[in-house]
C-alpha cells in the first residue's frame, strides 16, 4: 500500500471514530448548565455557553468544567490547588468564563 493510500485510510478511520465517539462527549457544558438549579440557566444561555466552550476548551476541559455545575466545591478546590496541571486548567477555565460572560451574559 502506498504512503498516500495509508494516510487516506487512516484519515477515514479517524473521521469515523470521531463521528462515533464525539456525540457522547458533545454538549457536556450545555447539559450540565440546563440541569443546574441556577435561575439564569435557560436553554438559550446554556447553548451559548456551550458554543463558547467549544471554542475555548478542549473536550477533557469541558468534561471537568461540567462537573463544576454539579459540585461547585470542585471548582474552588481546583482554583486553590498548587498543582501546575490545575493551575493551567484554571487559566483556560477563567478565559472561558470571561468569554462566556461577555458573549452570553
Amino acid at each position: 500500500m502506498t504512503t498516500i493510500r495509508v494516510l487516506l485510510v487512516s484519515a477515514v478511520v479517524l473521521s469515523a471514530s470521531v463521528a462515533i465517539f464525539a456525540p457522547a462527549q458533545a454538549k457536556q457544558i450545555e447539559r450540565a448548565c440546563v440541569q443546574s438549579d441556577r435561575s439564569a440557566a435557560n436553554r438559550q444561555t446554556c447553548r451559548c455557553i456551550q458554543r463558547v466552550a467549544d471554542q475555548v476548551l478542549t473536550g477533557s476541559d469541558q468534561k471537568r468544567a461540567a462537573g463544576f455545575f454539579r459540585d461547585p466545591d470542585k471548582a474552588q478546590e481546583t482554583r486553590m490547588s498548587d498543582r501546575s496541571r490545575d493551575e493551567q486548567f484554571w487559566t483556560r477555565y477563567r478565559a472561558f468564563g470571561n468569554s462566556a460572560s461577555a458573549i452570553c451574559g
